[in-house]
C-alpha cells in the first residue's frame, strides 16, 4: 500500500481539534477516505484555497479575549 498525501491546501479540507491531543481530519464533500484519511490521487473535486491560513488564531469558547494595542 502507497502512501496517499493529505492535500491540506484544498478548500474543502478540514481539521478540527476535539480533546487535548486529538484531531479530526476530513473532506467537507466526503471524497476522501476518513479512516485513516487519505485524498484520492487526482482527486476531481480539488480546488485551491483562494486565501492563506497563516496568521490565523483561534481560542476557545469562553476563552478570554486577546490583548488589543492602542495606537
Amino acid at each position: 500500500m502507497a502512501d496517499v498525501s493529505v492535500k491540506q491546501d484544498c478548500r474543502h479540507y478540514v481539521m478540527q481539534t476535539v480533546r487535548p491531543g486529538e484531531r479530526t481530519e476530513r473532506c467537507r464533500l466526503g471524497a476522501a477516505e476518513t479512516v485513516p484519511f487519505a485524498c484520492p490521487d487526482a482527486c476531481v473535486f480539488y480546488e485551491a484555497r483562494r486565501i492563506a491560513t497563516s496568521g490565523w488564531q483561534v481560542r476557545a469558547r469562553g476563552g478570554e479575549d486577546p490583548p488589543t494595542t492602542r495606537r
